[in-house]
C-alpha cells in the first residue's frame, strides 16, 4: 500500500519524458542497502544482541520477558528494535509537514506550464 500511494504521487508530479531517469535513479537509492544490511544485521545480532540477551545484562532484564533469554532472543530483539524505528520513520513523516503535504504542495506535471526548446544556431 505504501509503494503504491508513492508510486502515484511520483507519476502525477514528475513529467513522463523525465519518469523513466527518475525512478530509476529512486529504485537505486532505495536498493543500494540492500546487499549491505544483511551483513550489518548478521554483525550485529551475533557479537551484540545474542551475547547481551544471553548475559544479566540490563538489555536482558528489560527485554527478556517481551522475546525471552533463550538461542535467538537477540535476533528477535534486533526483529522488534527494526519494526519500531519503521513505525518512528513513518510517524516522522507524518508530522513533517513539508512531507505530509507534499501532493498538495507540489503541481501536478501536467499543470506546469510548458517550456520553449532553445532554438538551434
Amino acid at each position: 500500500m505504501i509503494n503504491s500511494s508513492s508510486q502515484a504521487i511520483w507519476q502525477a508530479k514528475v513529467a513522463p519524458d523525465l519518469q523513466g531517469r527518475v525512478f530509476t535513479s529512486r529504485r537505486l537509492i532505495a536498493w543500494v542497502t540492500q546487499p549491505v544490511t544483511p551483513i550489518i544485521a548478521g554483525l550485529l545480532a551475533d557479537y551484540v544482541m545474542e551475547p547481551a540477551m544471553q548475559t544479566t545484562s540490563w538489555i536482558s532484564r528489560t527485554f527478556s520477558s517481551l522475546v525471552g533469554n533463550g538461542p535467538g532472543a537477540g535476533m528477535g530483539l534486533l526483529s522488534v528494535f527494526c519494526c519500531l524505528a519503521c513505525v518512528l520513520v513513518g510517524l516522522s513523516g507524518y508530522y513533517v509537514p513539508a512531507i505530509r503535504n507534499l501532493e498538495s504542495a507540489l503541481p501536478d506535471h501536467d499543470q506546469l506550464p510548458k517550456a520553449e526548446a532553445i532554438p538551434a544556431d
